[in-house]
């Protein structure tokens, strides 16, 4: 999480140099490349002591796919199946709660969307449902898009033909023109599900 905190830093302050803008960050990943974009914009600390802290290593916004969002109990319920949860710990470094997205919702999260493949065995559909139910209590923008029956990992280029790496990336698109961060008319029409 350091050190994807670092990236977003890094651009950040070579956002000149690099032809970006240093407003319209998007910190975004499928799988535990999700998991660690999620966290750049919902988990403080994490950071990398040497660096210039002034500089904001938070996204303005993410795009997370099939993402870990929630590691720990909720409500008493274990989030990911049984034989992932008793491995965490040692998988993570740190108790699971201290890195688990849906834990640390609060006010001013990045705007956010999620893909999420209804038939998720990896990452359960219901966790993505959690965090954006928490998102949105919390007064942040978030949308979760679902897709039926689809496993984790769905979104790859080269699987169903690239149907959903074409729609999510559409979807997508829709996302950053409605924030601003893009030009252009949104697609119309929905991409298939």
């Amino acid at each position: 999480m350091a050190d994807a905190k670092s990236a977003i830093r890094w651009v950040r302050q070579e956002a000149e140099r690099l032809g970006v803008d240093p407003n319209r960050l998007v910190a975004g990943g499928g799988s535990a490349g999700g998991h660690i974009a999620g966290c750049t914009g919902v988990i403080a600390g994490f950071e990398e002591s040497s660096e210039d802290l002034t500089i904001s290593s938070k996204p303005n916004a993410m795009s997370l796919f099939n993402t870990a969002l929630v590691l720990a109990q909720v409500d008493g319920e274990d989030p990911l199946p049984a034989d992932t949860m008793p491995t965490l710990p040692e998988r993570m470094g740190v108790d699971p709660k201290a890195i688990s997205p849906y834990h640390h919702v609060e006010a001013d999260v990045p705007p956010t969307i999620i893909f999420h493949g209804k038939g998720d065995t990896t990452v359960p559909y219901k966790t993505a449902e959690q965090f954006a139910a928490a998102m949105k209590k919390a007064g942040n923008r978030c949308e979760l898009v679902g897709y039926e029956d689809q496993p984790h990992g769905f979104f790859n280029y080269g699987r169903s033909e690239n149907k959903y790496f074409e729609a999510t990336l559409v979807s997508l698109d829709n996302f950053l023109v409605s924030l601003g961060y893009l030009e252009g008319e949104a697609t119309v029409g929905k991409p298939p599900r």
